[in-house]
């Protein structure tokens, strides 16, 4: 649906402060990161495996950076550099400076999440077993670009449906769960608790009874803040702050199905997904390239550019280190803050264990293009 921004003027300013800019309550203002220069002696050791590995997810990505100006002449010249430890730590010193990622009261140390693509049971028709829809884009979803005409809100989108001539508000997710909507439905699940897990990783394969798999990844959402589940049952005094992981949500939704509702109407943001070609690569990110697992994070795009060249510092949830540079090729709601990001580990049931459990201290440097101007955060 086209909708024309004359009919839009008088409206946006009310909306925005109504709508949050993201179709809900009001954001927080954003903290600031600062950018604290340091040198390549004040890294962390990296193994020459995880080195590689990294240097290539984020070298993967060079096709679609080469149309930025800041990464352009580096991403030139990282084509012809050999498969080599020595080779791409020569490149990477000679061609990066690094930054430690810092916060506004200016500590090093922040938030490590992890995240993975899900396999869950479905049908491509519904049965008694799979009735729970994954919908594609509603056809009556309007998204506003609102830098376009107030360039102080730039990455700020209005989400919402016409009611005539007025814009208004997309229903919640639980209107959706309640009263479906106007989308194609690409598939049935079999637990509305897949679901949300798997609008919380944005991405996911569904198994279908012959023995395929339907690939599927985030097109668009209603416009509603992302609001976690797990502080829903800490609020309720389910479960404790520090005992929240994906599990520890599941074992609860399975110990009180007639709370589940209760449960998902807590979180009004609702993803709506496209179909993907099965392959296998790793599922694309915000990005659109293929995430590599254990070299690829989904980071806020406030502080930290897509693209970037990371090296990040932190533990797996058994505590043994992870220390390696990371390529920066996904968002996601949940992924806020100066000093964050989240993990990709990859795909099924070892993957989960890893990235449910995952909720690590750790450390972040920006390799940023010598001679580039650093990263402009917006201001709150």
């Amino acid at each position: 649906m086209k909708i024309t921004f004359s009919r839009l003027n008088w409206l946006l300013p009310a909306l925005a402060l109504l709508a949050g800019c993201n179709g809900g309550t009001p954001e927080k203002p954003h903290a600031i990161a600062t950018y604290t220069s340091a040198t390549w002696k004040d890294l962390p050791q990296v193994s020459d495996n995880d080195l590689l590995a990294g240097f290539n997810a984020w070298r993967s990505a060079c096709e679609r950076l080469k149309s930025d100006a800041t990464w352009a002449g580096t991403c030139d010249a990282a084509a012809n550099i050999a498969a080599e430890p020595g080779a791409v730590r020569t490149f990477l010193q000679t061609r990066l400076d690094v930054f430690s990622l810092r916060s506004a009261e200016n500590s090093a140390n922040g938030l490590i999440t992890g995240y993975y693509e899900p396999v869950y049971p479905g049908s491509l028709t519904r049965t008694d077993q799979a009735g729970v829809p994954v919908y594609g884009v509603p056809d009556d979803l309007v998204v506003v670009a609102l830098d376009s005409v107030y360039p102080e809100l730039k990455g700020k989108r209005l989400r919402g449906r016409l009611e005539g001539r007025t814009l208004k508000p997309y229903d919640t997710a639980d209107t959706i769960r309640r009263q479906g909507v106007n989308a194609p439905v690409l598939a049935w699940l079999t637990d509305p608790m897949d679901l949300q897990f798997l609008q919380i990783q944005g991405s996911g394969r569904i198994q279908l009874d012959d023995g395929r798999q339907l690939r599927i990844g985030y097109a668009d959402q209603n416009g509603h803040p992302y609001r976690p589940v797990g502080r829903w049952l800490v609020e309720q005094g389910q479960l404790k702050k520090e005992d929240v992981t994906m599990g520890s949500i599941h074992t609860w939704a399975v110990a009180n199905p007639a709370r589940v509702p209760e449960l998902l109407a807590s979180n009004p943001s609702y993803v709506f997904f496209s179909a993907r070609p099965d392959s296998n690569e790793g599922p694309r990110g915000s990005l659109n390239v293929p995430l590599t697992a254990g070299y690829s994070v989904a980071i806020d795009r406030k502080v930290i550019p897509l693209g970037s060249l990371l090296w990040l510092s932190t533990t797996r949830p058994d505590g043994a280190p992870v220390v390696r540079p990371v390529a920066a090729q996904d968002t996601g709601g949940a992924i806020t803050g100066e000093v964050r990001a989240d993990l990709f580990w990859g795909t099924g049931s070892e993957a989960s264990k890893l990235a449910g459990d995952m909720k690590q201290q750790g450390q972040i440097w920006l390799l940023w293009p010598k001679g580039a101007a650093l990263p402009t955060v917006p201001q709150a």
